[in-house]
């Protein structure tokens, strides 16, 4: 990527997108979640194989926030605000994860190899 574009995407170098940050920081707050919550794992498969490869407590957690900002998006409300105040919603736990499968995807590609797994209808 070229260093204008990440300098624009940086949020501690461009005002817009430390606005940007703020704002997303201040939804998954009000719901208790993190940003690595918001990745599906219908939507790419690689997603999903990096799931299934974190420890069982992690997705546990991962599904807890979820249920919770369910329940609370349904009722119309918001956490309280002192839990608000101690969530942490850029704090990763699926990105090396998910960079370590997309790197082995890409290798296997590379080698000709089979893919480890193919999406399937349900």
């Amino acid at each position: 990527m070229s260093t204008f574009l990440q300098s624009f995407l940086d949020p501690k170098k461009n005002f817009l997108a430390r606005m940007h940050m703020k704002a997303v920081s201040t939804r998954l707050r009000r719901y208790g979640l993190r940003y690595d919550d918001t990745y599906d794992q219908y939507y790419h498969m690689d997603i999903k194989e990096a799931l299934n490869r974190l420890p069982r407590e992690v997705v546990d957690a991962r599904n807890q926030r979820l249920k919770r900002a369910m329940d609370l998006s349904m009722k119309h409300e918001y956490l309280p605000e002192d839990l608000q105040a101690v969530q942490t919603p850029f704090r990763s736990y699926l990105q090396e994860m998910l960079a370590l499968v997309e790197r082995e995807r890409k290798e296997r590609e590379a080698l000709g190899a089979l893919p480890l797994y193919q999406r399937t209808l349900p």
